[in-house]
């Protein structure tokens, strides 16, 4: 291909598409100009994106949509939503091919706001805003006044909703995180990510990994030190980083390869799991799946957060769409057990049991179905205080510990914290041509 190949250059309209190179590979991009009738989508617009995105699939380039629009254009009436519909049909098909990236640099309303929804990375810059019913509908349905970035901006979209994965502080800012996220991904689905340079020797010893973990059982750190101790260079690019605080999805590489960690967050609600963390880890454990993306997960968690907020808006669907993701993942898998691992979390965050490769933990782990003053308040329900005291203290000391798992098969080693980058670095060598079978279906049902 040219270094820069212009599509459906004669259609006058808001929306320009154009092949060119973002480091050394070929990304077929589109704009869609504010300026031009506030970036309204004529039937004309709507078929160069899909037009674009048609391109992309085909000749299997990843797909880079600037996004600034005011919606469809009213005054083509039924036309304009035609071509929306096209731009989302094409879109659609190109998920899990190419990788799909959303800058929004102004306004994305109704329709074309929900070309967001199929992005796979979406990245949102100081001045957009994105809604499908305006302020306007919001103040007319529930009374309450609100200003577009107060319903749609960056911020709650990075806070609350998690449509948001990255916030630029400007559009030049924007297409360098564009930049950054794609040289981490492969192409398309077929291709492996690339393998990087790097100067971090695989052999380098972490003790200080182990260090950040508290001696109190309920102490709280920040997971992503820890990370940031085990990968290249203590680079992580973390996607999502407002919404579900409680776990962390980031990029990364180790020994040069791209990663996708997924982690507990015991900074925020002691990284227990809820709907909107279950959500946002699905998501991202089947992106880097769609990608050959090999997934390590760091483990310290409590178990899912109770609630009857949680369970009656669905937590076990939710939950369940998590276990889902890893069980159906093939690339290689690496769980490493921090800490906590508890319950049904201990299950959902890639536990032997759903298949990981390889299960690791630190000799701080602790493996089972519940905590020990839990399990006595159980076990021991009618006993004395002291009673249930003694039976906490036991079952502490015969279960809270990673080395009866390891008996059973359900971990591959307890290692030492200053062995973790080495173990880890060894894995993804050995399993860098892992390649599974997959049997043929139309397609899976998500729990949605």
């Amino acid at each position: 291909m040219a270094a820069s190949l212009g599509l459906r250059s004669g259609v006058l309209g808001a929306v320009s598409a154009q092949v060119r190179h973002i480091g050394g590979r070929p990304v077929t991009e589109v704009w869609v100009d504010a300026s031009t009738k506030r970036g309204a989508l004529s039937q004309d617009d709507g078929e160069t994106i899909a037009a674009a995105a048609r391109l992309a699939r085909q000749e299997l380039t990843p797909l880079v949509v600037y996004l600034a629009s005011s919606g469809a254009d009213i005054s083509e009436g039924i036309s304009a939503l035609v071509g929306w519909g096209r731009a989302a049909r094409e879109m659609a098909a190109c998920s899990g091919v190419v990788p799909m990236v959303a800058v929004v640099t102004g306004p994305a309303v109704s329709g074309p706001a929900l070309l967001l929804g199929l992005a796979d990375v979406v990245i949102m810059t100081p001045d957009a805003y994105a809604f499908l019913s305006g302020p306007r509908m919001v103040t007319e349905f529930t009374g309450v006044i609100m200003s577009p970035a107060e319903l749609g901006g960056a911020g709650p979209h990075a806070r609350s909703s998690g449509v948001a994965s990255l916030v630029a502080a400007d559009v030049d800012d924007a297409r360098e995180l564009v930049a950054a996220v794609l040289s981490l991904l492969p192409s398309h689905t077929d291709e492996l990510p690339p393998r990087l340079v790097v100067t971090d020797s695989s052999d380098r010893s972490t003790p200080e990994a182990g260090q950040l973990i508290p001696d109190s059982p309920t102490g709280s750190y920040d997971v992503r030190r820890v990370a940031r101790v085990l990968v290249d260079e203590d680079e992580l690019l973390e996607l999502r980083a407002g919404w579900a605080p409680n776990l962390v999805t980031a990029l990364a590489t180790v020994d040069g390869r791209p990663v996708g960690i997924v982690a507990n967050q015991p900074q925020t609600l002691a990284g227990t799991l809820d709907i909107a963390a279950s959500q946002k880890g699905a998501r991202f454990v089947t992106f880097c799946d769609a990608f050959n993306l090999p997934l390590l997960t760091m483990v310290d968690t409590p178990g899912f957060s109770p609630g009857k907020d949680q369970e009656w808006r669905g937590m076990i669907r939710h939950g369940a769409e998590l276990a889902f993701a890893y069980a159906r993942a093939s690339v290689p898998r690496i769980c490493l057990t921090l800490r906590k691992s508890y319950g049904g979390a201990y299950i959902v965050m890639d536990s032997k049991t759903m298949g990981n490769d390889l299960s690791l933990a630190w000799p701080t782990a602790e493996i089972a179905v519940m905590g020990a003053k839990g399990a006595a308040e159980i076990l021991q329900r009618r006993a004395t205080p002291e009673e249930r005291a003694a039976a906490e203290a036991d079952y502490e000391a015969r279960l809270l510990n990673p080395y009866r798992a390891a008996e059973r098969g359900l971990l591959d080693a307890v290692i030492d914290p200053a062995d973790t980058r080495r173990e880890i670095c060894a894995a993804l060598d050995v399993l860098s041509t892992k390649r599974e079978w997959l049997a043929p279906r139309a397609h899976d049902n998500t729990p949605l």
